[in-house]
């Protein structure tokens, strides 16, 4: 998946606050609470964590990107017709100049959306922290390792995935959803176990309903396998299921 094609970046870092930046377009949200509303993606590149899974690689395990400036961004947002942006990644908070962002955007009155991993707790202003706590399962292996190569990433990966100072702090200051990406029933003792902790640890209220399952997949067919049994589990146990829009409208197509 390259750079957005159609806005003109150069390689090197400008001067001033800047992010490497994979795409910026205008598509639906394909997720969460707001899922179906326009919306402008800024996707940076980079990540703290190598989730096997990653449905975009080309930010995590094989990071493509070119430069943009903070205020460069802003007049591409300018440029589109949502008012609704999403900050993604990627981690986007893992990049200080994010909050530079957030801060110019929040300006002209934009609703922000940050989709993150929750490690990350910047004081920032976010209208929506969707907050997508890394499970057990996500963890590479020599087994399911997208490079084949997890041998530098398990253990880093294994040990940054849960952050509790961050996901509590994220709760407190902003709206959350916690977004789960579930691979299937045996992810629910681990879930359970992680909102409970969560709750007793916040100083803020986390209701069954900003708790959000997933179904893993990249692609239209392995979404047709596992959202059922996602559907089934939110009804089960009284959170809320949440769709993949972007993949069912448009499969695994870059800039959606």
């Amino acid at each position: 998946m390259p750079v957005t094609s159609n806005v003109e970046r150069p390689d090197d870092a400008p001067e001033g606050p800047a992010l490497p930046v994979n795409e910026l377009f205008a598509s639906l949200q394909g997720e969460g609470k707001l899922a179906g509303v326009p919306s402008t993606f800024v996707r940076t590149s980079g990540c703290n964590l190598r989730c096997w899974f990653c449905d975009s690689y080309h930010t995590s395990w094989d990071p493509t990107h070119a430069w943009m400036s903070v205020e460069r961004i802003v007049e591409e947002v300018e440029s589109r017709d949502p008012n609704h942006v999403v900050l993604t990644g990627g981690e986007p908070l893992l990049h200080d100049a994010s909050t530079a962002l957030l801060e110019r955007l929040a300006e002209r009155g934009y609703h922000l959306t940050v989709e993150t991993n929750g490690t990350f707790a910047p004081d920032a202003p976010i209208d929506l922290a969707s907050v997508s706590p890394k499970l057990s399962t996500s963890t590479p292996t020599a087994e399911n390792a997208p490079d084949g190569n997890p041998e530098e990433w398990e253990d880093r990966h294994e040990e940054r995935r849960i952050d509790f100072g961050a996901l509590t702090t994220l709760l407190e200051r902003h709206e959350v959803q916690l977004k789960f990406v579930v691979t299937g029933p045996d992810d629910m003792d681990e879930i359970e176990s992680l909102v409970a902790d969560v709750r007793e640890r916040a100083d803020a209220d986390l209701n069954d309903e900003d708790v959000l399952l997933m179904p893993e997949g990249r692609t239209r067919e392995e979404l047709d396998a596992t959202r059922n049994v996602v559907a089934d589990l939110a009804a089960e146990y009284g959170y809320r299921y949440t769709p993949r829009l972007h993949v069912d409208l448009w499969n695994d197509a870059p800039e959606t």
